[in-house]
């Protein structure tokens, strides 16, 4: 492990932060900013594999939402997505635009309009994913299976306690 005042530096604790925020917290604050690199990194990096097809990491990760919740309206698409109603419209209108998504009004109540993918979204998907697995799985070989694993559940933890945090401001 690197002494802390390396390991952190770049991440942007100094010396004087880290001697007040200790150890552990010059750790933590490190480590926040290393995953919104990351995340940052690896979203750059998906969006030059989709861009080919005018896509975005953000409309592909919204269709999966879309996918894995059903039909669901676009509050609680922008919830499970993490994002805004407003942002998550947009993302939806961008994709309706393509073909991929259709914005529809519920059944019950023609206030509330629900996201549903369409046929074309599904042969699309189905196409590339391989490829597109292939490619993260890739990026993720620096880690062997133990690690990927630990990896996996820490950050599942971390999620956990950001959602939680972010229901209980709402």
């Amino acid at each position: 492990m690197l002494p802390m005042s390396s390991a952190h530096t770049g991440l942007g604790v100094d010396a004087e932060q880290a001697a007040r925020l200790g150890a552990d917290g010059a750790t933590r604050i490190a480590t926040f900013r290393l995953i919104v690199l990351v995340a940052q990194e690896l979203r750059t990096l998906m969006d030059q594999l989709l861009r080919e097809d005018g896509l975005t990491t953000q409309q592909a990760a919204l269709t999966s939402v879309v996918d894995a919740l059903g039909s669901p309206s676009l509050s609680e698409a922008a919830q499970a997505f993490g994002t805004t109603h407003q942002n998550a419209k947009q993302v939806a209108a961008a994709l309706e635009r393509k073909g991929f998504l259709r914005i529809v009004p519920d059944r019950r109540d023609a206030r509330v309009r629900r996201l549903v993918t369409t046929a074309k979204s599904r042969r699309y998907w189905q196409r590339r994913s391989p490829d597109d697995q292939r490619e993260v799985l890739d990026w993720f070989s620096g880690l062997g299976p133990d690690e990927a694993a630990t990896l996996f559940e820490l950050l599942s933890r971390v999620e956990r306690q950001a959602r939680a945090t972010l229901v209980a401001r709402r």
